[in-house]
């Protein structure tokens, strides 16, 4: 076979579908998962210092670095191990104990953080998830530890991949800031089958975190978008019973469509992106193929009574804002309409005032060419007159005769010529 040329993309994204490869752990243990986040601009933050944060935590412990542009890693940190992932907008960290302790969400696991370098970070935590893995005995008294550790009002416990497991959380944050999540496992489960649950379980709260980030802001602009609506329509109102101006209208509605333009793309992002996170927690509650316990609620029926209508929530917001937009810039257009009307019917008054202006002024101009030729020809009348006062000595002719002679043709030929320079000058 001869040799092909590889795209250059081609082993980058087929390594890519590799690139974060499920944990493996065995029952009995103890997990502590954390996901951080910039405060501001966390999707267009320097990915580099992500893995300068953990090779400062690696360090602590004497542990091996991540290649370089690493975006995964997995290894030793002392007792422990640790999983770290970077992600779009977030980094999580996984910690991996298999000494269960005697303390039921024992918050200890979380010291393998040290303090001062959680100070040190600029992130902030979106999340943080103790779970707690123990073989699955007497179903009897798994029940009674859900009844201990859980508020039962909110706890969704299911079995899970052929009941390969059962798996308990109430989404509930602690006294220790941490949510709890609880698996009981079949002896004959798997290290892999284990760490995919659990890597899905920790992915269903993160991306349920960060999707509810997209209810927070639906929450926050709800007002402002309520107060701009109104606006609106109390300025489509005045125009429609014409008690304002179009032209100040049209300035206030084009302030309100700016504003709506900047609150879309502000916005923007942090709503696609919960549209992905929702996607994300389906697929992986979908994957878990739950199977009810004693009657509980799934993991699904809690996300339909508590998690659903929140991004309904969140979608019937950017379908209102959407609409505003398109509100106002159908006003604006409205508006702009209008007021090119009343331009064109001002331009088309103006015009007929300049008619009769210039109406006026030709009947003056032709006023004073009359005067003009009445004044001409009393001057050209003397004129000639004197000119002629010789001759009518010799015929016998008094001057009143020979003035009243030459004032019509004088006359005529003055009116002729004022007449031949009015017609060059047009």
């Amino acid at each position: 076979m001869s040799l092909i040329t590889d795209h250059p993309l081609r082993y980058k994204l087929a390594n890519e579908l590799h690139a974060r490869p499920f944990p493996s752990f065995r029952a009995p243990g103890v997990v502590a998962y954390l996901a951080l986040k910039l405060p501001e601009n966390a999707a267009g933050r320097d990915r580099a210092q992500d893995r300068l944060d953990l090779i400062a935590l690696l360090d602590r412990y004497g542990a091996g670095h991540p290649k370089e542009g690493a975006t995964h890693y997995f290894g030793d940190l002392g007792r422990y191990k640790i999983k770290w992932e970077q992600h779009t907008e977030f980094v999580t960290y996984t910690v991996f104990s298999g000494a269960l302790s005697e303390r039921a969400f024992d918050p200890a696991v979380f010291d393998a953080f040290p303090a001062d370098w959680l100070a040190g970070l600029d992130a902030v935590r979106v999340t943080s998830i103790s779970i707690r893995a123990e073989l699955r005995e007497d179903e009897d008294d798994i029940s009674q530890k859900l009844s201990d550790w859980f508020v039962s009002e909110s706890v969704a416990v299911s079995r899970v991949l052929d009941d390969s497991a059962i798996v308990a959380a109430d989404f509930r944050i602690d006294e220790t800031g941490h949510q709890r999540v609880a698996i009981f496992a079949d002896k004959d489960t798997g290290e892999r089958r284990l760490g995919r649950i659990i890597q899905r379980l920790c992915e269903i709260e993160t991306y349920k975190s960060l999707s509810m980030q997209g209810f927070a802001t639906a929450r926050e602009i709800q007002g402002r978008m309520g107060q701009i609506d109104a606006e609106i329509t109390d300025l489509m109102k005045s125009l429609a019973e014409a008690t304002q101006p179009a032209e100040s209208t049209l300035a206030a509605v084009l302030r309100h469509s700016a504003e709506l333009e900047s609150l879309d793309a502000q916005v923007a992002f942090r709503f696609g992106a919960t549209w992905a996170y929702q996607a994300i927690v389906d697929q992986r509650i979908a994957v878990l193929r739950e199977e009810r316990f004693k009657g509980r609620q799934t993991f699904y029926e809690f996300m339909m009574r508590r998690y659903d209508p929140a991004m309904r929530t969140v979608r019937s917001t950017e379908t209102r804002l959407t609409t505003l937009v398109d509100r106002a810039r159908r006003a604006g257009e409205l508006l702009r309409t209008k007021v090119d009307v009343e331009r064109s019917a001002q331009n088309q008054a103006l015009l007929e005032s300049m008619d009769k202006r210039a109406d006026l002024q030709l009947r003056l101009q032709k006023t004073v060419e009359g005067l003009s030729v009445v004044a001409i020809s009393y001057y050209a009348v003397s004129l000639v007159g004197y000119l002629f006062y010789p001759l009518a000595e010799v015929v016998g002719m008094t001057k009143g005769a020979l003035t009243a002679l030459i004032t019509l043709p004088v006359v005529g030929a003055v009116w002729y010529l004022v007449h031949r320079i009015r017609r060059s000058m047009e």
